[in-house]
């Protein structure tokens, strides 16, 4: 039995020390990183749970670009301004692809824009561009449309009556309803079955998304499919997202001929109708709700995260948050409305606004894929590398931020108080990938901030001192619960 024992010993250890090998003649086509192990890679620099500044450690050892190893799969990591700058805006068609994984190719097949690559993205992405910009983002006729959400918000809030209120549920329904207003022409009730059924899809797939759950699926897809588990769940939501938007296609379908198209659903008919004889068309019915999913999800994550952190922001800085609702008074006078253009007008709300996007910046990030073998910095990245961007590390970047840890509208305004744009500021992406719906997001993330703001002087509960600043990682930086109360402002009419 010793004898046995003592060849199982030697053949493990052989095969250890084989693959720790292999690692290391692989890793001489890479940037430099942490030295890859046998079974764990570099993940022993990392660590199986995120931290924040995990990656900010490892660019200060290496340099801004640089290898992980993840068992036998390479990730280089791009960190900070200038090389995020070299690689993916100076070289973007050559980070342009998607790893499509075990998950993404069952749930999403290829279809959509994010999880999509080649002749799919391309045609996809073009025409989501082109319809958000017909559809009048911008424009009066969309935006009276949004007002009239963000004025709910503000409803919702007043009824509990200066009472602590978590402002998340409320935050996600004006959301998700500015959502259904740009892809099915119409919002919900919060209690509509079938507002219920979309939150309950955008919150499942939230979770799973950032869920170590998530890593045993795409390490061992073959096994984790038969079993139970949240990807069960995961892949009855889809379906259920799949069959609203049919839903609604057939509906949409009865009388578009006799009307203008009025949202995403109707224009996406009708490039159906018109690309139907062309035999390289993308335009289908599965794409077009593939489409619409990604905009409740991506949508609902990133505005809804950035909007909790501008509510917590505002209530741990009273001083900014009065500044800003003073700004808003002075120039707008009795004015009940603000519309996306009085952004030009209010260049300290703006500086907040960006500031906020700056400090916490919410995504965690979707990896990408090299096209080419690309050399950036003087380092040579293989076609078909797994690339992850850490746009935080941008948007931290003492070279680009006067006080990077610090929460700073001034970081957006020049000596004159004028609001100033900055190339360093980079929160939706950059190159071929920047997001398609940045536009959107910034409509949405003004309109419900200062409708809120011109309203209700918000502040911490009776008998809480501050408010926990430590993020929650999922899908994306969410902060962790929390509640404050909303006081009427009185204002002067």
């Amino acid at each position: 039995m010793a004898e046995i024992w003592e060849v199982l010993t030697t053949v493990l250890v052989g095969f250890l020390i084989l693959d720790f090998l292999k690692l290391l003649w692989s890793s001489r086509n890479y940037p430099p990183g942490p030295l890859p192990l046998p079974l764990i890679g570099g993940l022993w620099r990392i660590g199986t749970k995120l931290s924040e500044d995990a990656f900010t450690k490892l660019s200060k050892q290496y340099g801004d670009i640089y290898t992980v190893w993840l068992w036998h799969q390479p990730v280089v990591v791009i960190s900070g301004f200038h090389a995020v700058k070299e690689s993916l805006i100076n070289c973007s068609q050559d980070f342009a692809d998607r790893p499509l994984s075990s998950f993404l190719l069952k749930i999403c097949k290829g279809k959509g824009i994010s999880f999509s690559n080649g002749h799919n993205w391309k045609e996809q992405r073009r025409f989501t561009i082109n319809a958000l910009r017909m559809l009048g983002l911008g424009k009066t006729a969309m935006e009276s449309k949004l007002e009239e959400v963000a004025h709910q918000l503000v409803e919702t809030f007043a009824r509990a009556k200066e009472q602590p209120i978590d402002p998340l549920p409320s935050i996600n329904n004006s959301i998700c309803n500015m959502i259904c207003l740009l892809s099915f022409g119409f919002r919900l009730p919060p209690e509509d079955a079938k507002f219920q059924m979309i939150l309950e899809y955008v919150n499942n797939y939230s979770k799973f998304g950032g869920s170590t759950f998530l890593l045993f699926y795409e390490l061992f897809p073959w096994l984790v499919k038969h079993l139970p588990g949240p990807h069960q769940k995961i892949q009855a939501s889809v379906q259920i997202g799949m069959s609203i938007v049919k839903e609604e296609s057939e509906k949409h379908s009865q009388d578009l001929a006799l009307r203008q198209p009025e949202d995403f659903l109707d224009l996406y008919l009708l490039q159906i109708e018109k690309k139907q004889s062309d035999p390289n068309s993308t335009f289908d019915h599965e794409n077009m709700a593939v489409c619409i999913m990604e905009f409740f999800v991506a949508g609902t994550e990133s505005t809804g995260s950035f909007l909790q952190w501008a509510l917590l922001l505002m209530v741990t800085y009273p001083d900014i948050q009065d500044k800003v609702y003073r700004e808003m008074e002075t120039v707008l006078g009795s004015s009940d409305s603000i519309c996306y253009e009085d952004r030009w007008k209010l260049p300290y709300t703006q500086a907040v606004l960006h500031e906020i996007l700056r400090s916490k910046y919410v995504l965690i990030g979707t990896p990408r894929r090299t096209v080419n073998n690309v050399n950036v910095c003087g380092l040579s990245i293989p076609k078909g590398t797994l690339i992850f961007v850490d746009f935080r590390s941008v948007l931290l970047d003492p070279k680009q931020w006067e006080s990077p840890e610090e929460f700073n509208p001034n970081h957006f305004l020049d000596k004159e108080g004028n609001f100033m744009k900055r190339e360093g500021f980079l929160p939706f992406g950059a190159g071929a990938r920047v997001c398609v719906a940045e536009n959107l997001a910034r409509m949405e993330s003004f309109l419900l901030f200062t409708n809120l703001l011109r309203s209700f002087k918000l502040q911490l509960p009776e008998g809480v001192k501050e408010l926990n600043q430590e993020p929650l990682v999922g899908l994306a930086l969410h902060p962790k619960p929390f509640k404050l109360c909303a006081v009427p402002r009185c204002r002067s009419s």
